[in-house]
């Protein structure tokens, strides 16, 4: 018998980064990051004098980041209960977009916190991976879970009969972000999240669609 697959995003879906990655911007650069602003580009500031950080320095500030401080990032609330719950009865995939040196830092990070499943690292675009996962697995029902809109869209075009949960688990983000035109549902919390995944798989056979307004609520 064919089993779901729950393809789930890291960083702000499983695991805190936003606010540990900036309070070490604070301590270690003098810059601030303002959770407010849509990206990465106009959020961050040095503190000395209010100018941007150039866009090529900030690959190279995540990139040190996730080098030396991933011990900073804490779980998720509910989320390992939700994925423990999930296992028993869907195959689960971690893609994260970070890369391939990083992998075995995050399959340690993930596994520190109770979470022990595949870990697969990507760059750009989620929508050719997803797509390809779908393809190795041939689930019954695939549930897609990720913090970005981009990851969505991407998603949507390349493997649209995936159903696509946005969630961003930082609230200080959360409420300066609005749903994710491509996704079926935006919901913030693993807990109220475990049961829409769920009914989702439950529809097996049924491939997903834009026209889930009674099943798939906007939850911020």
């Amino acid at each position: 018998m064919k089993r779901p697959l729950l393809i789930t995003d890291c960083d702000e879906v499983l695991l805190h980064m936003v606010t540990p990655f900036g309070q070490w911007l604070d301590e270690a650069h003098d810059i601030d990051f303002a959770m407010d602003r849509p990206d990465f580009v106009d959020a961050l500031t040095h503190r000395s004098d209010s100018r941007p950080v150039q866009t090529e320095h900030i690959w190279p500030l995540l990139d040190a980041f996730f080098t030396t401080e991933m011990h900073r990032q804490t779980l998720v609330p509910h989320a390992q209960h939700a994925l423990a719950t999930i296992a028993e009865l869907a195959d689960i995939v971690v893609l994260t977009n970070l890369t391939d040196q990083f992998h075995a830092g995050r399959v340690a990070q993930l596994e520190a916190v109770g979470i022990r499943h595949r870990v697969q690292c990507n760059q750009g675009g989620k929508g050719r991976p997803v797509a390809d996962l779908v393809a190795e697995y041939d689930p019954s029902a695939t549930v897609f879970v990720d913090d970005l809109a981009q990851h969505h869209q991407s998603v949507a075009e390349h493997a649209p009969g995936v159903w696509r949960l946005h969630m961003i688990a930082e609230p200080q983000v959360a409420r300066h972000r609005p749903p994710a035109a491509a996704a079926h549902a935006r919901i913030d919390d693993w807990s109220e999240a475990l049961p829409w995944i769920l009914a989702r798989f439950a529809e097996a056979g049924h491939p997903a669609g834009m026209d889930v307004a009674e099943t798939a609520p906007n939850r911020k």
